[in-house]
């Protein structure tokens, strides 16, 4: 990740952007056998504690779908048998490069543990697909790609 500043000409007027490159990053929708959601609450400075999907940035060279089994299995303890995309989409079109790709994460298989960076403060809670559309809807979920990845996999199951 770094920022670039560009020099743009566009429709003849001159114009400066400082764009923060960034690499990308995966994000799972996990539903159990019980049709739970796994989610994480996380602490985000500035914002405090924040309950969202598991998702992680790609590493150099690797696939996005590649970066969802790991970050699964790094952040939550879980192993997934099918990882399924469905979206990707621009968070912050504004000043920065990064797409978030949405998978849904399936066949979960609860592994030894997580094996979270020294900066990641979180724990796993698990939670109904409809009480979360709902916290959506009530505006007490504020993540981004978490209301972009459920809303969109409800919208495409017609679950609301």
């Amino acid at each position: 990740m770094g920022l670039s500043v560009y020099d743009l000409t566009i429709r003849g007027r001159k114009i400066k952007r400082a764009i923060l490159e960034h690499p990308g990053a995966a994000a799972m929708l996990a539903i159990d056998k019980d049709n739970k959601v796994l989610l994480v609450k996380q602490y985000r400075f500035p914002h405090g504690y924040l309950l969202e999907i598991p998702a992680g940035t790609l590493e150099k060279g690797e696939r996005a779908k590649t970066c969802a089994f790991r970050e699964l299995e790094e952040e939550i303890g879980y192993k997934a048998k099918k990882m399924t995309h469905f979206l990707t989409y621009l968070p912050s079109v504004g000043y920065n490069t990064e797409k978030i790709h949405c998978f849904l994460a399936t066949g979960l298989e609860k592994t030894s543990g997580t094996q979270l960076d020294p900066d990641e403060i979180m724990s796993v809670v698990k939670m109904d697909l409809k009480k979360l559309i709902g916290m959506i809807k009530a505006g007490k979920i504020q993540d981004s790609k978490t209301i972009c990845a459920v809303l969109t996999f409800a919208a495409k199951k017609k679950l609301y």
